[in-house]
């Protein structure tokens, strides 16, 4: 009986187009705040934040920066592990280059120069769409892991050709390299995922958003009233390429700490992120946590089952993984295709209804 809009009254403009309408829903999210930023870095353990908080916070970022440009503004893209990987150099190079330096300034300058990479590779969006668009992103992931492979100055001409974060401080408290504590990771990547996710989600209810949803639909009909194709398509590439390179630089400073980019940023990685935000939901950014969420906790929850109880071998649990997320996927696209999203808003209308049967 608590989730109604009786007596949830609005008295301006402001207060009606707010992203919680309905008080309940605005009690759950700063209670869901209070938790992540009050509770949760005094229970946290580095077993927990390396196998599931951290991994899952990052990949939030990435999956929103992903459903910015393909469940928003409707341009396929398989180069998001590319992309990542320009996050992660750019931040290696900016914290070799400028030690004296903010991390938090890395991580986003890391995000710029990604934002400049993806605008590059987003050209070819004016003059092709879909399948063509899809194998054009997917070059573009190819030769950025080539590039930074075959090329010494990128990694510092290093013998192992890995790059390693050295550490790095804020307010005395590391946040990268080998001695930073869990709960350090866990905030960091915390507070970078609250901003970016507060941007994205007022980014896509404004014009911005309403622009590039109408490319989405119908670009000829959006260029017939007045949207500028070049602009809304290059600005999608650019803001999804930034979210994406802020993940990387997470990926690689805080979460791994040294990274080779042929392994750490494949092709598996973009169809990864691909997955969240299809299991998730397109064009919702509730559906990329909720898809990020999924698919850092399948394979945690498999592994404790299979092997842990079980005592299956390693290989064919992840394998039976393989499976199971390929299935979802199958069963996503025919029977719900707006993902988790769609199943959690249809949850909440019923609830909004219940005990009324309309």
């Amino acid at each position: 009986m608590l989730y109604r809009e009786a007596g949830d009254f609005k008295t301006s403009y402001a207060a009606d187009g707010q992203t919680f309408p309905i008080r309940f829903d605005r009690l759950r999210y700063w209670a869901v705040l209070a938790v992540a930023f009050g509770v949760v870095p005094f229970l946290i353990n580095d077993y927990w934040a390396n196998a599931v908080m951290v991994p899952f916070l990052i990949y939030a970022i990435a999956a929103i920066g992903l459903n910015i440009l393909t469940g928003y503004c409707g341009q396929v893209s398989l180069g998001t592990g590319g992309f990542m990987a320009v996050g992660a150099y750019a931040c290696y190079k900016l914290m070799t280059a400028f030690p004296d330096v903010s991390i938090f300034l890395h991580v986003l300058l890391a995000g710029g120069v990604t934002a400049l990479v993806g605008v590059l590779f987003g050209l070819p969006s004016l003059r092709i769409k879909g399948f063509y668009l899809a194998v054009a992103t997917l070059a573009a992931q190819f030769f950025l892991v080539w590039l930074f492979n075959k090329v010494p100055w990128f990694y510092n001409y290093s013998a192992s050709g890995q790059i390693t974060a050295p550490e790095r401080t804020i307010l005395g408290i590391a946040v990268t390299g080998a001695n930073t504590p869990a709960w350090a990771k866990y905030l960091f990547c915390l507070v970078v995922l609250t901003l970016l996710a507060w941007v994205a989600r007022n980014l896509t209810r404004g014009a911005v958003g309403r622009r590039w949803m109408a490319i989405r639909d119908m670009d000829i009909a959006a260029e017939i009233i007045g949207v500028n194709p070049l602009t809304a398509k290059l600005s999608a590439f650019a803001v999804s390429s930034f979210f994406i390179g802020v993940a990387g630089a997470l990926f690689f400073s805080v979460y791994l700490g040294a990274v080779e980019v042929g392994e750490a940023f494949g092709i598996q990685k973009s169809f990864l992120v691909l997955f969240m935000i299809i299991i998730g939901g397109l064009g919702s950014i509730f559906g990329s946590f909720a898809g990020a969420a999924f698919l850092v906790l399948l394979p945690v929850l498999l592994k404790n089952i299979l092997v842990g109880q079980l005592g299956w071998p390693t290989d064919l649990a992840a394998h039976i993984e393989l499976m199971i997320v390929g299935g979802l996927i199958i069963v996503f696209l025919i029977a719900e295709p707006h993902g988790l999203n769609q199943l959690w808003r249809v949850a909440k209308e019923k609830l909004r209804l219940w005990p009324f049967p309309h």
